[in-house]
């Protein structure tokens, strides 16, 4: 299985159906990997595929025992000049949620979420996930409800300690590239939010999601 493409498909899979194939999909594996057989995944399955022979079709074979190693975490994280990596590496590591949050120093106002989606989809096609991590609307970082959350705390890097137990968290938060302001760690202080340490230098924020969410994958 190791050379063979593997295709998302956003629809129900069962074997010996048909679904049809979009032009880049026939494109990508008639032209670019010169196969007809694939992998079709989504929604937590993985499927044996071929192409038809008019190439306007998936034909859908046995499902395989391939299992989605995927996880049950939620990013949230403020949009950057490099979304699309923080998402990239964040679907690789097995994200289920990116939530978009919007602080006060947030820059990046007009990313293309349409490009995002079509990132994350490449990314787990190409981590043998069995899922595609779904791309909440942003909301503002007010409308959060802070009390069950870890975030990526820069304090720490300037000697406040972190001693808040990382088991069992389903939401990651991450500012900006010009960090959280005082009022947000205010906020998440007050609520008791969990910050956490990831080290002693300042990370760029694309880089502080994967350290994260790799601390509290553990």
């Amino acid at each position: 299985m190791k050379n063979i493409p593997r295709i998302f498909v956003d629809a129900d899979i069962k074997s010996g159906v048909a679904i049809a194939a979009s032009r880049d999909v026939a494109h990508y594996l008639g032209r670019v990997m010169r196969t007809r057989d694939c992998l079709v995944f989504g929604r937590g399955d993985e499927y044996n595929a071929q192409l038809s022979d008019d190439n306007k079709f998936l034909i859908i074979g046995d499902k395989t025992q391939h299992t989605d190693p995927s996880n049950n975490i939620t990013l949230m994280f403020a949009p950057i000049k490099r979304t699309d990596d923080l998402l990239n590496m964040a679907t690789q590591l097995g994200v289920a949620k990116f939530q978009p949050v919007i602080t006060e120093r947030t820059t990046a106002h007009h990313v293309n979420w349409d490009r995002m989606k079509k990132i994350v989809i490449e990314a787990a096609e190409q981590s043998n996930r069995n899922s595609v991590p779904e791309i909440l609307s942003p909301i503002k970082f007010s409308n959060l409800d802070l009390s069950h959350v870890v975030f990526a705390d820069e304090r720490t890097a300037y000697g406040k300690k972190s001693d808040c137990a990382t088991k069992n968290i389903k939401s990651i938060l991450i500012g900006p590239e010009g960090g959280f302001s005082d009022n947000e760690f205010a906020a998440m202080d007050a609520a008791g939010a969990c910050g956490i340490s990831l080290g002693k230098t300042i990370l760029r924020a694309e880089l502080a999601g994967a350290i994260a969410i790799s601390k509290i994958l553990g």
